[in-house]
């Protein structure tokens, strides 16, 4: 028995294959290295060499395709998302994709499928929580959210070995209705403008309307970013949404955003880190006659204020020279609406505005992306059926205009 086990062992770790003394033949796979730096070498064992060698070799195979499960107590769904949520996502997306992540997760995913082995875990259990999730009145657009987050988690989930596949990606999400893009017309523009022209920081919606920046990113400029005798804006950072703590130690009875003692937990701003979103933006003459109209206007306001006066360096300051913060430029653009007499609509379909007058005024693609800080081609499709609707009909206004109409019937004879 002894001669036998000696003569199939293999050196160097190399699988082997040998009869144990209770008499089944046993083999042993190394598939990697363990956490604490030995060898990891699996076990089998059969009745029959035959039986075990074909057990012998689909862990050879497992192990060259990398899809054998890592060793060790195995993953929870649960496990999982908790380790990439604290552990692995912070380290590679910014500060609000977080928050998205973390509600996904911890509200959402955890609650109904935490429990299932990661491994096991089907793409039907995920169109079960999906189909749930719709029969309770969650919109299509918040399952996709979530969807996209459990896809990203497991993807590294993968990557690393633990799953030999991502379900998700198997899992069919709720059909999206591609949101409806409508801007604003060129008449509603001029009206905006001209309500603005009577209100202080009239510029911020020149901006918007003209420059398509968004509501971070406006809020977060410094006259350091503005080159007026270049003509050129530089977006370099983002003005975010405060984020609180309780300061009471959670005994006020009311949500951390409302406490008496309330702390802020994240910063003002953070710099954008990608480079789709750090770019240069090219001024239009009149834009920037219009910023420099600002900035003496604020020098007015800052010599007006004297001792209150912060200075930040911000383009859109408060009277005393902070930062606005987003919720009173929200409130202050939906008070523009109504001054100006024009339909109701998103702080961000000013934004839509000034991407679909690009596209009409025939502005490259690339170009585009370019200004308005758009990483991939994506974002472009979605409004290139609305400037081709646009483009159609102006198509028909020139053959009105040029063309008298073609009369109907036979031709009559002279």
């Amino acid at each position: 028995m002894t001669e036998e086990k000696k003569r199939t062992r293999q050196p160097n770790g190399r699988s082997s294959i040998y009869q144990g003394a209770d008499g089944k033949w046993h083999g042993r796979v190394t598939v990697g290295v363990r956490d604490d730096g030995r060898p990891d070498r699996r076990h089998v064992e059969r009745k029959t060499r035959a039986e075990v060698t074909a057990a012998v070799r689909e862990l050879e195979k497992q192990r060259d395709a990398n899809t054998l499960r890592k060793p060790g107590r195995p993953w929870t769904v649960a496990m999982w998302l908790t380790h990439w949520i604290e552990s692995i996502a912070p380290l590679a997306v910014n500060e609000n994709t977080m928050v998205g992540y973390g509600v996904a997760v911890r509200k959402h995913l955890i609650p109904a499928l935490g429990a299932h082995r990661l491994d096991k875990l089907g793409p039907e259990h995920i169109e079960r929580f999906y189909g749930k999730m719709r029969a309770n009145g969650r919109k299509a657009g918040t399952i996709h959210q979530i969807h996209r987050t459990f896809r990203t988690a497991l993807n590294e989930a993968v990557r690393r070995g633990h799953l030999a596949r991502n379900p998700v990606q198997l899992a069919k999400a709720p059909r999206l209705n591609e949101e409806e893009i409508e801007p604003y017309t060129v008449a509603e523009v001029r009206r905006l403008l001209a309500a603005a022209d009577k209100r202080r920081n009239s510029a911020r919606w020149a901006v918007a309307l003209a420059l398509g920046l968004r509501q971070g990113e406006a809020l977060g400029l410094k006259w350091d970013d503005i080159d007026t005798a270049r003509g050129v804006l530089y977006v370099r950072r983002s003005r975010r949404r405060p984020r609180y703590a309780h300061g009471c130690g959670d005994t006020c009875g009311r949500k951390a955003g409302y406490c008496p003692e309330r702390r802020r937990t994240n910063p003002e701003t953070a710099d954008t880190k990608s480079r789709a979103g750090r770019r240069a933006v090219g001024l239009p003459a009149q834009l920037g006659d219009l910023l420099k109209e600002h900035r003496e206007k604020q020098l007015t306001e800052r010599a007006a204020a004297g001792m209150d006066w912060s200075e930040e360096g911000w383009v859109f300051a408060t009277p005393t020279g902070r930062g606005t913060p987003p919720r009173t430029d929200y409130d202050e653009w939906k008070e523009l609406l109504r001054t100006a007499g024009v339909r109701d609509g998103r702080l961000h379909d000013a934004r839509h505005t000034a991407a679909t007058v690009l596209l009409i005024l025939g502005v490259s693609e690339r170009a585009v992306m370019g200004l308005m800080g758009w990483s991939t081609t994506a974002m472009a499709a979605r409004y290139q059926h609305m400037v081709d609707t646009v483009r159609a009909d102006v198509a028909r206004q020139v053959d009105g205009l040029i063309w008298t109409p073609r009369e109907e019937g036979p031709a009559q004879p002279n």
